[in-house]
Parts: C-alpha cells; sequence; structure tokens
C-alpha cells in the first residue's frame, strides 16, 4: 500500500504545542464550542423494566468493541449505566484513561447506553460525526487526554478539562472529503489484517492438531491403545495412567505482604510475562499487596479464562491477581505437559462445562473453581514420557511460531501505518483531497474482526487491575 501525499499549501501556527502548524483556511477553537458533551442521560425514575444496550468500558478498545453491548433492564443496571446514546455520537473513556476506549457511534438503534465512565461527544452543525470519530482516536488527541489526566492506580479526566482543548477542524464539506479518504484507508487495511488472522488461524490449527495429537496419544504410534473411560479424550496408550487433577495439583495460597514482587501479566500466546511487558500504566505496591506470589514451575490458571485456555507456567518469582489458582504439583511431572493438554480444544470445553457462575462466555462470570477442576480426570505419562513429548512439540512446532510472530508483527506494523496517517490527516500535516480513488469505498464487511484469543488479550489488564483492586476490600 503506497501513497504519496503532500502537505497544505499553506499554514498557520495553532498556538498549540500538539498541534503546531495547521492548515490556514482550518479553525481551531475549544472542543465544547464544536459539540455537545453529555448531552442527554438516562432519568433515575425511569421505567425499572425498560431494557437497552450498555457499553462499560471494558467493552470498547480504541475504534472498536472487545465484545457487544449487553442488554439488560434498568432495574438490573448499575448506576454508571446512564449516558444515552445517539447515532453519530463518539464516546472516549474520561475514567481508567489508560485503557484509551473510543468508540464511533454508527448503531440505528435509539436504545443505547453508555457508563458515565464515557464522555458522550455529539458533534455540532459544523463537524462532521465521523471525522470528529477519527479526530477523537487519533494518537495526538488522545495522547492528551492521557497527559492531562490526574491519578495514579485509576487516572481520569473531568469534562470540563476535555471540553476546554483546543482542536482545529477544516469546513464540514473538507471533513466529509477527509472522511472519504480515510474510510478508503480503513477499508484497504482492515482487509490486510482479516486476510492475516486468517492466516494466523490456520497456522494455529496447524499447531493444535500436533499438539493434541501428542498429548493424548503420543508419540508412538505402534503402541496399543485402550479405554480412557472420558469421551472427550478417547483412547489412549496402554501404559498411560489415568489421574484426577486433584491427585496431580495442589492449590497454594500464599499472599504478597509489601506488594514489591514483580508483577506478572498472564498473556494468552506468552503466558506469565511481567506486567511493564505488556502495558504501560504503573501501578503502585500498596495496590498489589495481597496479590498471590508464585514460584519458578508453578501452574497458574486464570478462574474465569480457563476455557479458553488461559494457563502457564511460572518462569519467575512474582505475584498475580488474586483471582487466579496457584497450582504446584503433588509428584513429579512435566508442567509444560499439562500447559498443553489444557489448552487443546476438547479439555477447553471440559473446563467450560465445569466453571460456575452467571452468564455465558467472556462476557459472562463464569469460574473454574478449584474443586471442580480437581475431579477432572486426565492422562498421565510417565515423566521421562512426558519430557519427550514436550520437546517435541518445542521443536516441531518452532517453524509454525516464528510464522505466527512474524505475522503478528506485519498486522501491528500495518496498524501502526494507519495510526500515523489518520494522526497526519486530522492534525492537518497531510492533504489526501486531490486522491483519486479508483473504486468506491465498500462496508460489506464488518471494520474490524478480532478472534477470540486476541480479544483475551486485550481484556486481560483490565480484569487484572479491576479484581486486584478488591484484593484487600
Amino acid at each position: 500500500m503506497r501513497l504519496t501525499l503532500k502537505p497544505y499549501r499553506e499554514y498557520k501556527s495553532s498556538g498549540m504545542p500538539w498541534l503546531d502548524k495547521i492548515p490556514a483556511h482550518w479553525r481551531q477553537r475549544p472542543l465544547k464550542h464544536w459539540v455537545i458533551i453529555n448531552g442527554r442521560t438516562l432519568s433515575e425514575m425511569a421505567d425499572p423494566e425498560y431494557t437497552f444496550k450498555y457499553f462499560d468500558i471494558g467493552s470498547i478498545a480504541t475504534g472498536y468493541l472487545v465484545k457487544q453491548p449487553e442488554r439488560m433492564k434498568f432495574k438490573d443496571s448499575p448506576s454508571r449505566a446512564r449516558r444515552v446514546l445517539s447515532k453519530g455520537d463518539t464516546i472516549v473513556s474520561t475514567v481508567r484513561t489508560y485503557l484509551k476506549a473510543v468508540y464511533f457511534i454508527n448503531h440505528d438503534e435509539d436504545d443505547l447506553i453508555a457508563s458515565t465512565g464515557f464522555a458522550v461527544l455529539t458533534p455540532g452543525s459544523e463537524v462532521n460525526p465521523e471525522y470528529l470519530s477519527y479526530l477523537i482516536r487519533s494518537n495526538p488527541f488522545i495522547e492528551q487526554v492521557t497527559a492531562n489526566s490526574v491519578g495514579i492506580a485509576y487516572p481520569a479526566i473531568t469534562e470540563s478539562v476535555l471540553g476546554r482543548f483546543y482542536v482545529a477542524l477544516p469546513p464540514v464539506e473538507e471533513q466529509k472529503t477527509l472522511c472519504i479518504f480515510l474510510a478508503h484507508i480503513d477499508h484497504r487495511v482492515n482487509r490486510i489484517i482479516r486476510e492475516k488472522r486468517r492466516m494466523i488461524a490456520l497456522l494455529n490449527e496447524q499447531k493444535q492438531a500436533i499438539i493434541q495429537r501428542a498429548v493424548t496419544r503420543g508419540l508412538d504410534l505402534s503402541v496399543r491403545l485402550k479405554p480412557s473411560g472420558m469421551d472427550w479424550l478417547g483412547e489412549v496408550p496402554e501404559h498411560w495412567k489415568i489421574r484426577r487433577l486433584k491427585n496431580i495439583f495442589r492449590e497454594i495460597d500464599r499472599r504478597s505482604v509489601n506488594g514489591t514482587e514483580v508483577l506478572l501479566s498472564l498473556r494468552m500466546h506468552r503466558g506469565l510475562v511481567p506486567h511493564e511487558e505488556v502495558s504501560e500504566k504503573p501501578i503502585s505496591s500498596q495496590a498489589l499487596i495481597g496479590f498471590k506470589r508464585v514460584a519458578p514451575g508453578q501452574v497458574v490458571m486464570n478462574r474465569m479464562r480457563a476455557a479458553i485456555g488461559m494457563f502457564a507456567v511460572a518462569p519467575r518469582p512474582g505475584i498475580v491477581s488474586p483471582d487466579y489458582a496457584v497450582f504446584e504439583s503433588t509428584e513429579i511431572i512435566n508442567p509444560h505437559f499439562y500447559i498443553y493438554l489444557f489448552k487443546t480444544p476438547a479439555l477447553r470445553s471440559v473446563f467450560r462445562l465445569e466453571s460456575k457462575g452467571l452468564g455465558t462466555g467472556s462476557s459472562g462470570f463464569l469460574r473454574l473453581y478449584t474443586d471442580r477442576f480437581g475431579l477432572i480426570k486426565v492422562p498421565m505419562p510417565a515423566p521421562t514420557e512426558q519430557a519427550v513429548i514436550v520437546k517435541y512439540i518445542q521443536e516441531t512446532t518452532a517453524g509454525i511460531e516464528t510464522a505466527i510472530a512474524r505475522t503478528q508483527r506485519e498486522i501491528e506494523l500495518i496498524g501502526e501505518y494507519r495510526n500515523r496517517l489518520i494522526a497526519d490527516i486530522v492534525t492537518g500535516k497531510l492533504d489526501p483531497r486531490e486522491v483519486n480513488f479508483a473504486t468506491v469505498v465498500e462496508r460489506e464487511e464488518p471494520p474490524y474482526e478480532q478472534l477470540e484469543d486476541d480479544v483475551m488479550e486485550d481484556g486481560e489488564e483490565l480484569e487484572m487491575v479491576e479484581e486486584g483492586s478488591n484484593a484487600n476490600d
């Protein structure tokens, strides 16, 4: 994707460090003079049976939905469910601003409600709604929100401060032209990303087939098999044992007394990694008091996401969310063998059936508790055979892992390119008005598509912080 864009012919000083120079014919004013902020709210006297779709902070990333809004009744809704939304609004998080939650409401429904943790921006007559959404989710604007937020654990920005931000806009007809260009770029980038995500899905299927075969049948194709007694497992090598997980693992619960240990974040594909490697949000040691301590070789399970395979072996000492379960083995095993086993689709379906709570899937509050986890039967090869299987999987899937990582990096670079281009357009650094599009922008496909694993990666930080913050409540 190559584009040759030139700057505007004439510029003037914006008087704003974050914008520098702007096109001479653009106008700059405080945001509150361009839009209405939080114009409508849901009355406290609303009909208790009134139902609506609810957008919460955790359901939105920058420009797309992490999960679909939940439908609920007013009587069952949280007190923060009060912002009334209309098509054309843009919502931006004013609490936990490190999440950078910004979303354009392009829905036709008239029953959409957002959390009071959002500021709702309704464009005035001189603002094109879609252009406003591109401006608000651009990196320069988001950086201003972050820089002007107050608080360490839960940074926030007031609506009045947000409204005083100076922004520069071209005439509304020009905004429409710029939107055509930006939509065209979005469409092309999203199409490329979808293709690469499908490639990653195929590679993951190939990898999973190798793992599934190795951890349920072993490596010797000539060995005799026997019924395992579990529908999800089928036959296993005759010399393998079948044991309940409670006879292989025991839960331990050791807590941090000062919160100074390294905070580890459980990621879908990377396992347990230092939190600072995956998040820019600092967390004070005071907030980490009561988190669970882990030691190398112990197994960590995210109770709420066990059904999608959120398990890992701790590679180093540290602490994890108090809502996680930490296990150590009761006899000699290779813990990596069981991590591979826990991530197989067959055993994940068992974990889902054994999880308890409210709701379904990632949008609910299902948890796999230790007592239910312990009752599940799994195969148990000899420790030496476990080690051989682990080595085989690592060596056989190494090339696949490299291809996945390379493709994922390509996706990141394409996304960065789009973000830079959007920022350059909405701040007037580049002029795309003379671009001649060969085709009309099409919108048959969704604007963004995420695989389940990606959604879980993105939502991990929010869950850890929210659950961890309640450790001492």
